[in-house]
């Protein structure tokens, strides 16, 4: 099979300035430029990401309704429960919800699937069972958007049900109390590629903002959304490269138990 090699072509004028300007090397001026990364802010953005990056997580749909229903569970101190995913990335964004919540005084139940008996996303046995609990809110983390039928049977049992996922809707939306979702076919989210994780996330910035709390109540978990994003195999651009960035840098002085066995069992 015979293969042909393409490149781009280079604008070597454009290369130095970029070059000189961040002090970078010609071979990464070159990436940016191949890559249309072309503005000062841009690159500056790309080279050194801040918190200062991250969108405003009101500008996701359903984003506001979905804080404010919490907010009350918080009050209230209602039964509420986190149906996760089986994967890394579900597997990270329930634990960055529920630990979270916990320190916000509510505590709440899990549920991740079997992979081999449940498969992917949420199904009738389980939601039964979570009725029979008497749960009275449902929160999905990196799944949820296909579950019309589920999230119906949660509806006509009072049950109310947000959907936090990163996934492609399918022609018809759930009839779900809140579905924060950046790959909705009404989305106005300036960018659609974050994981699970990711829009766990924006969740708790949300709220953290709401309550008026310190930025440092979400940003300690971008170790872990780090890793849930980074195994996801996401693009690592726009925030998705933020949340790499600045979790990397968390990961080397983590507290999380987990991740500090994981990096001396790996000799890291």
């Amino acid at each position: 099979m015979k293969k042909k090699w393409e490149y781009y072509e280079t604008n070597e004028e454009k290369v130095n300035e970029i070059s000189e300007k961040f002090n970078i090397s010609k071979v990464l001026a070159k990436i940016l430029i191949n890559r249309e990364i072309l503005k000062n802010k841009e690159i500056e953005v790309f080279l050194n990401p801040t918190r200062d990056d991250f969108y405003d997580p009101f500008l996701m749909l359903d984003m506001g309704k979905a804080v404010d229903r919490i907010l009350k569970a918080i009050e209230k101190n209602e039964k509420v429960i986190i149906y996760g995913d089986y994967d890394v990335d579900g597997i990270t964004s329930t634990t960055i919800l529920k630990k979270f919540l916990e320190e916000r005084g509510l505590e709440t139940g899990y549920h991740i699937p079997n992979r081999l008996e449940e498969g992917y996303g949420l199904n009738k046995e389980a939601i039964e069972k979570i009725i029979e609990q008497k749960y009275t809110l449902m929160i999905t983390v990196d799944c949820g958007i296909s579950g019309t039928e589920e999230v119906e049977i949660c509806n006509k049992l009072g049950i109310d049900v947000i959907i936090t996922d990163h996934h492609e809707q399918l022609d018809k939306l759930p009839n779900a109390y809140a579905i924060i979702d950046a790959k909705r076919k009404d989305n106005t989210y300036p960018f659609r590629g974050l994981a699970g994780c990711g829009v766990v996330f924006k969740l708790i910035q949300a709220i953290s903002m709401k309550l008026n709390l310190q930025a440092k109540e979400y940003l300690k978990y971008l170790d872990i959304v780090c890793v849930g994003t980074i195994s996801d195999i996401v693009p690592l651009v726009d925030e998705n490269r933020v949340i790499a960035k600045l979790g990397l840098k968390l990961i080397n002085q983590t507290r999380n138990i987990g991740l500090k066995t994981l990096i001396q069992e790996s000799r890291i």
